[in-house]
């Protein structure tokens, strides 16, 4: 499910989470991958280890709690801590999958990537390419979203970023553990939730209200991993 998450961050964050990037030191993004990865991947990020990365990812997390429909659609159990990458200069990321397990920064723990995220930090006109391309059975999508929007979609897919010809792109990605595994399930239960909000907003009959949650609980109930 490619699913667009308006507004994680408001203007006011955003500009701020830039202008603290502003003097970083940013890495070789290589250093992040295994060897195939690092065959098609051409970008910087923030140091594994910096305070920054660690202080600008929990801004993201706390902001992705506030958000019902991130929440809906994701159903989160663990988070991996945010990352921060920059395209620029051509550099560009080829067609990939993401790992299916990746370890904490402490390594004590793992977490399974059932969902992918970017949040964009760069408006689309102070760049050009860059563009997220996800492929699946009904072809490839581009995405490239306003500043403070997100992009989630399973960690499954085949994706690439395209090559950055003009400014820079400036993005945080992650990967999350739903506590729903099934991505088919996830949706079902997204269109589920989005209806009872329609239907409550509507006023519409308490008693097929309750009803209808009930069977969305119990199917969370059913399929949850915790």
């Amino acid at each position: 499910m490619l699913m667009h998450v308006p507004e994680v961050l408001s203007k006011e964050q955003v500009a701020g989470m830039r202008a603290s990037m502003e003097s970083a030191e940013w890495t070789d993004g290589r250093q992040t991958v295994g060897p195939q990865g690092a065959l098609v991947k051409r970008n910087l990020q923030l140091p594994e280890g910096s305070a920054l990365r660690r202080e600008l990812g929990a801004l993201v997390v706390a902001a992705l709690g506030r958000h019902p429909l991130y929440h809906a659609a994701v159903l989160p159990l663990r988070t991996l801590s945010p990352r921060f990458n920059r395209y620029e200069g051509g550099g560009e990321y080829g067609f990939h999958i993401d790992g299916a397990v990746m370890a904490t920064a402490d390594a004590d723990t793992h977490v399974r990537s059932d969902v992918s995220c970017t949040l964009f930090l760069s408006e689309p006109e102070e760049y050009d390419g860059g563009e997220l391309i996800v492929s699946d059975t009904y072809g490839e999508h581009e995405v490239k979203l306003p500043a403070g929007d997100a992009i989630v979609y399973p960690s499954s897919s085949l994706h690439r970023v395209a090559a950055v010809t003009r400014g820079a792109r400036i993005a945080s990605f992650f990967w999350v553990q739903s506590m729903v595994r099934d991505d088919g399930a996830r949706r079902l239960l997204l269109e589920m939730d989005t209806a009872i909000r329609t239907l409550s907003a509507d006023g519409a009959d308490q008693a097929s209200i309750l009803q209808l949650t009930g069977v969305y609980h119990n199917l969370l109930r059913r399929w949850a991993e915790t």
